[in-house]
């Protein structure tokens, strides 16, 4: 059953399966360095800078806040990514194919790497853009109040937020300390004041499905189409910053940046973690490998371009922020926006806003567009179902895709909870990150002879190692919360490989695998689904030793959810097990015969 599961498709295979493909299989190739670094751009510099750069600096539950020494977590972000952009600049410039770590991942570590870093990019992106999207909805309601237009709160509010704060509002009444937060209470409001349906509260955020399924139009219509619309949105973007560093930097106090680093080193550590996702975006940049003109010389220059030009953004508008305001007051949705309400600046608050809802939109293009091509490379190896690589036949994209993933997109956005959805975010992206420098590492060795128009510095191994490491180390910061989704989306994924991709690969099919699931086949599939619902049920916010604890105490409040979470991993564990051997057993006497 596990034959061929590290096999990997060569570099001329995947060179050639986009060059040789006919009509419904290939992509127009219309971009240039210019259009690709503004499409970096555009996907690092948004809801990132404009919203968790506030959380970052003032923590939360999980965190201590960095204080004005966020400007050091921005640089330390910006090295590690920096390392992993390079490593993405090489395989860049080897394999211009659409498709980003996923087809690295298959070219250097076997298709079920290959895989697995494909299924965890849907974090990055489609799970990405759902943070985004509702972000966009937080500033664009903030624009329109501005104009006088407000929403109804049962239609501008998620569900889950609604539900938590209704929740924190009860606890406080109950508690004799009543909340006085204004997002809380509108949260709680659009819950009471919600139509019901069959019983439930019909709380929706609107406007963030609503923008979701504009940009899915406008991908749908062309790249060329959606590179012109992001490329305006970037230059717009970059003129509102622009304007917050000169007109914020006129109200600059010193005395705000004393202490610079209140909570020391761990503050300035756990807030790199979470403005990570200010830095999402760079590697989007080669899923448009197939639609880049000249790939080998433009993308790694667009992927380190947009790079440096966000690194240097992301600087003045910390060190402008936490001069202005006092860093304890900056943990809000819209920290730049805050600074100048706080000041009685009423009109370059809606300013900010503004450029706000152009930085957003022009990320969630970059993401929409990211996420269908690799549906779309992935189809195209037998992972998943053909239907997924077919393109256009006037526009040229990969339409059914594109659709698929803004409506799933559009409707999460709908009902999930923007913290919840960045913290997933990043522990995928850096895990695919760590991923795509060891395949670095790995081809160097494999192929030494692959011509490539650019190297790492320092040899095949000091950049790489460098990146990983700190890629991880980032990791380390993550709440458990992040730990336990992120498994749980993993063995998910396993999952679905063992059920469809398996047996479907056109790799595994040319070494001779069979066309159909086994019986341990589908066990071993089953029991992995199994693991992954019981890693989503138990409590996240518990490590191990906690999560027993509360499953063997009836009295703890989590009792319950444990209980029944570590009932489900074991049993699925056994299942899984038994699979596995099954199978490899029944591959021993296949052998033998």
């Amino acid at each position: 059953m596990f034959q061929g599961i590290f096999r990997r498709k060569s570099l001329n295979a995947i060179l050639s399966s986009a060059e040789e493909g006919q009509g419904f299989t290939t992509l127009k190739r219309s971009l240039g360095a210019f259009q690709l670094t503004l499409l970096g751009i555009g996907a690092i510099i948004g809801a990132g800078i404009f919203s968790t750069v506030g959380t970052a600096a003032a923590g939360g539950a999980d965190h201590p806040g960095a204080g004005p020494a966020i400007i050091l977590s921005f640089v330390l972000t910006a090295i590690t990514c920096g390392f992993a952009a390079l490593c993405y600049a090489e395989f860049t410039s080897m394999v211009p194919i659409s498709g980003s770590a996923y087809t690295y991942a298959y070219a250097t570590l076997g298709e079920l790497i290959g895989w697995i870093i494909g299924w965890d990019l849907i974090i990055e992106y489609a799970v990405g853009n759902v943070a985004v999207a509702i972000s966009w909805s937080g500033y664009f309601q903030e624009l329109m109040r501005g104009f006088g237009i407000s929403f109804p709160a049962w239609l501008a509010t998620d569900y889950r937020s609604a539900a938590q704060a209704a929740r924190q509002v009860a606890e406080g009444a109950a508690a004799g300390t009543p909340v006085i937060d204004g997002a809380i209470l509108q949260g709680a409001e659009a819950l009471a004041k919600a139509p019901h349906f069959l019983g439930l509260p019909m709380v929706f955020n609107l406007p963030a499905f609503l923008i979701v399924m504009l940009v899915t139009w406008v991908l749908v219509v062309g790249i060329r189409e959606s590179a012109w619309f992001n490329s305006s949105m970037v230059i717009l973007k970059l003129a509102i910053i622009t304007f917050f560093i000169a007109m914020g930097s006129y109200y600059v106090k010193p005395a705000n940046w004393h202490p610079f680093a209140p909570n020391g080193m761990h503050g300035v550590f756990g807030a790199a973690a979470i403005i990570f996702f200010a830095y999402i975006g760079f590697d989007a940049v080669s899923t448009a490998a197939e639609e880049a003109k000249n790939p080998g010389r433009d993308l790694p220059r667009a992927i380190l371009g947009s790079l440096v030009v966000c690194t240097v953004i992301y600087i003045a508008v910390a060190a402008v922020l936490t001069g202005m305001l006092p860093w304890q007051q900056l943990g809000t949705a819209e920290p730049l926006a805050t600074a100048f309400s706080a000041l009685n600046l009423r009109w370059p608050a809606l300013v900010i806003s503004l450029g706000a809802v152009f930085a957003t939109t022009s990320v969630l293009i970059v993401f929409q567009l990211g996420q269908p091509r690799i549906f779309f490379s992935m189809a195209r190896d037998g992972l998943l179902p053909k239907w997924a690589a077919k393109v256009h036949p006037k526009y040229r994209t990969p339409y059914i895709t594109t659709i698929i993933t803004g409506v799933l997109v559009g409707v999460f956005a709908g009902v999930a909870n923007i913290n919840e959805v960045v913290e997933l975010t990043n522990i995928g992206t850096l895990f695919a990150f760590v991923l795509v420098c060891f395949g670095v590492t790995i081809l160097r060795y494999r192929e030494p002879d692959r011509p490539r128009t650019f190297k790492v510095w320092g040899g095949a191994w000091l950049v790489p190692m460098l990146g990983a490491a700190s890629c991880l180390f980032l990791m380390f910061y993550l709440p458990p919360a992040s730990w336990w989704r992120f498994f749980g989306w993993l063995v998910l994924g396993m999952s679905v490989y063992f059920s469809y991709g398996y047996q479907n690969s056109t790799v595994g099919r040319e070494g001779g695998r069979p066309a159909f699931a086994t019986g341990p086949q589908k066990l071993l599939a089953f029991g992995t689904f199994l693991v992954a619902c019981g890693l989503f049920v138990i409590p996240h916010d518990a490590g191990p030793l906690q999560l027993f604890h509360e499953m063997v105490t009836r009295a703890e409040g989590d009792h319950t959810r444990a209980l029944v979470g570590l009932s489900l991993i074991g049993i699925g564990l056994l299942g899984a097990i038994a699979g596995a051997l099954g199978g490899s057993s029944g591959d021993g006497r296949a052998a033998a015969r």
